[in-house]
């Protein structure tokens, strides 16, 4: 029997630092009890003899085949810390070809991407400090406080100062930006000033660390960067609407600052 595979997403980010799985690289280091309890549910429901491997790909999140009687199955190991509706999920489409099995394990995978270890290494040195604001101690104090301390292998650094031409003013600017192939935030250096407000700038990167956990989806045949429960999630940072009107009182001068 063929090889079946579910899902070839984007490459994502780097997998969430679990006590099972090392932080960096292609080698995990696997739960064995929840890969075993996983196992024993295919076995279970196929009836026969089951070989699972867990994986760290990037690519197929599930694959299954059977040879000699012998059903051989790779997840990632986003789902051995999968609530059990997922597992079963998980379980009827290897073992039934379950169609709306597989639209479920599809969901959970969508809402999981950010598991996926990146695929592209950043270019050249970071640099976090800068002259007013340090973006490390930004970053940790948002994961501590909005994330559950989970998401400490997100990078950030500021980004480069791109002026506009000599007697020109910019008319656009970008103050945040996150990029989901090398799981790396940049912050425009333009905030690096002292009469920008921390809060401020934790609200940028509060903003872009919500791309990270939250997907671009599709509706319709269109990408939606900012979906409704984005914009929902956004609103839970502390200052947003005192980061809101700082924002709209002061974007003439950020777009003046060389």
């Amino acid at each position: 029997m063929a090889t079946a595979a579910l899902r070839v997403p984007d490459p994502r980010v780097v997998p969430l630092p679990l006590p099972w799985v090392t932080p960096a690289g292609p080698q995990i280091f696997v739960h064995e009890g929840a890969r075993q309890a996983l196992e024993r549910r295919l076995v279970a429901a196929f009836g026969g003899p089951v070989q699972l491997a867990v994986t760290d790909n990037r690519r197929r999140m599930i694959t299954h085949s059977k040879a000699k009687g012998t059903l051989r199955v790779r997840v990632h190991m986003m789902f051995l810390g999968a609530p059990d509706r997922v597992l079963d999920a998980l379980v009827a489409y290897v073992v039934h070809g379950d169609r709306q099995a597989s639209q479920t394990v599809g969901e959970y995978i969508d809402r999981n991407l950010y598991r996926i270890r990146a695929s592209r290494p950043v270019p050249g040195p970071l640099k976090t400090r800068g002259q007013v604001h340090d973006l490390v101690e930004i970053l940790s104090e948002l994961n501590a406080e909005y994330f559950s301390g989970v998401l400490s292998d997100v990078l950030i650094t500021w980004g480069r100062m791109a002026r506009p031409p000599r007697g020109r003013a910019r008319r656009t600017i970008k103050l945040g930006s996150y990029s989901a192939v090398e799981r790396l935030i940049r912050v425009h250096p333009v905030l690096d000033r002292p009469w920008v407000p921390r809060y401020f700038i934790k609200y940028i990167v509060f903003h872009e660390l919500l791309h990270h956990v939250m997907p671009e989806v599709r509706v319709g045949g269109r990408t939606q960067l900012h979906p409704p429960e984005f914009l929902q999630r956004e609103r839970e940072f502390r200052h947003y609407e005192r980061a809101v009107a700082w924002e709209r009182r002061h974007i003439d001068r950020l777009l003046r600052a060389r």
